[in-house]
């Protein structure tokens, strides 16, 4: 039996110090990442907008993500992983306190829209700094660690900001943008550039005309990317409609942190047993279920009225993000072709930003228009109709896969809580195991 020590090491061992300075950025980042947490309630309570009000702000928020996605990727590859990331961190720390001493609708919406922008304009840099500097043998631990740093940092931050918001919601944008800065910082002061020069692209079929059109009439690659958007559309109340529903039900913003820290902490906890639990199990059934747990979960949240309620709505719907997390993400990778993996996670990743800034607003208005018991509800049948078109789908997704799997390639298990990791020559863009990048930016 290995010792917790040997267990360590073979934990966090042989990672280059570059790993260390980014994954400790990410940490800080993420346990100073109150605004998004705590964005919908403020609106509501402190600026007495309405539901449908903050489902536009919130969508501008992911409008600007996607733009800034799409640009920061870019200019990653043209410009340099180092300086789009202390662009995108200074321009993110500014825009915080902008939108934190923003009092109207339209100066509101515009500094969301250029804070998503700016926020998650830094996602494709910094993984492609991640991969350049970890070797292709530790990756997959290197981004295990990271995406505990995330959910360990949300959890922290979702209890923090509660009570942070009883000494003035100004708090909330302070404390994250000095944290952003402290993230930039680090960046600034310890991590080199790692981009290497790469040789001009020729006029092939790899071309962006052509990958275009290739993933255009992929019809079984594009199916799947619209069951995540559906499941992403329900997935996203819990930033937006969530906070919204405990407040009319009396609740504190400080109630809310420490339910929604139940997400990260599950987590956390929980995720290192979900390999070993659908290892061998049929994929499409356990996206089925993952589908269908998350809808009760969601479900549930129509007959809340307590705290404890809502927490064990929370821990419901967490476990089908649990289920969903790995399968997702290797089946996301396998249904790519080798030399157009990079554009086709590229588009997968951008079913969440879509969503981002969609769900938002189309849950303020169904909320505004049919009621609060609708929203959940409405939820719920979204689930139950992706479980039934994930086990129509699933056969045709797998003989796809297996088409396009090298004869000689051996299945790789899936770490704990680990998403799609990237091999050599893969884009920095992969399939979220967890949309933190939807609840916070990085």
């Amino acid at each position: 039996m290995r010792t917790v020590r040997g267990w360590f090491r073979d934990t966090t061992g042989g990672l280059p110090r570059a790993f260390w300075y980014l994954w400790t950025g990410t940490l800080i980042n993420r346990l100073g990442s109150f605004v998004l947490v705590f964005l919908a309630i403020y609106l509501t309570q402190e600026r007495g907008f309405s539901a449908s009000q903050a489902g536009l702000v919130l969508g501008l928020w992911g409008v600007g993500g996607a733009v800034g996605t799409t640009v920061g990727g870019t200019l990653a590859d043209r410009w340099g992983r180092r300086p789009t990331l202390l662009t995108a961190h200074l321009g993110a720390a500014t825009m915080m306190l902008a939108l934190g001493f923003a009092r109207d609708l339209p100066e509101v919406a515009a500094g969301a829209l250029l804070l998503g922008t700016f926020a998650e304009a830094a996602r494709p840099a910094f993984g492609a700094m991640m991969i350049d500097v970890v070797p292709e043998r530790d990756r997959l631990r290197a981004f295990s660690l990271n995406y505990w740093a995330i959910n360990l940092g949300f959890a922290c931050a979702a209890v923090l900001a509660g009570f942070a918001a009883q000494a003035g919601y100004l708090l909330l944008f302070v404390v994250d943008a000095a944290t952003t800065l402290v993230t930039a910082l680090i960046i600034f002061t310890r991590v080199k550039e790692t981009r290497v020069a790469s040789a001009p692209v020729r006029r092939t079929s790899d071309a962006p005309a052509g990958a275009l059109r290739t993933i255009a009439t992929d019809r079984i690659f594009l199916g799947f990317v619209v069951l995540n958007l559906f499941g992403a559309l329900v997935f996203l109340q819990h930033i937006s409609m969530l906070p919204i529903a405990m407040g009319d039900s009396g609740l504190t913003p400080a109630t809310y942190g420490s339910v929604i820290a139940l997400n990260g902490v599950l987590i956390v906890v929980g995720q290192l047993f979900v390999p070993r639990l659908i290892r061998g199990r049929n994929r499409s059934h356990v996206l089925a279920l993952a589908s269908l747990v998350m809808g009760v979960g969601f479900g549930l949240t129509a007959f809340a009225d307590a705290a404890w309620f809502y927490g064990v709505t929370v821990l419901i719907w967490t476990l089908g993000e649990m289920l969903n997390s790995p399968s997702n993400a290797t089946l996301i990778a396998e249904l790519s072709p080798a030399r157009l993996r990079g554009r086709y996670q590229g588009v997968f990743s951008l079913s969440w930003q879509v969503a981002g800034a969609v769900a938002p607003i189309l849950g303020g208005l169904v909320r505004e228009q049919r009621g609060n018991s609708a929203l959940w509800l409405g939820c719920a049948a979204i689930g139950a109709l992706m479980a039934v078109a994930h086990l129509v789908s699933g056969p045709a997704r797998e003989r796809r896969a297996a088409q396009l799997r090298p004869p000689t390639e051996p299945v790789t298990p899936v770490a704990a809580g680990a998403p799609a990791v990237p091999q050599a020559g893969e884009a920095a863009a992969t399939a979220p195991a967890e949309p933190v990048p939807a609840r916070t930016p990085a």
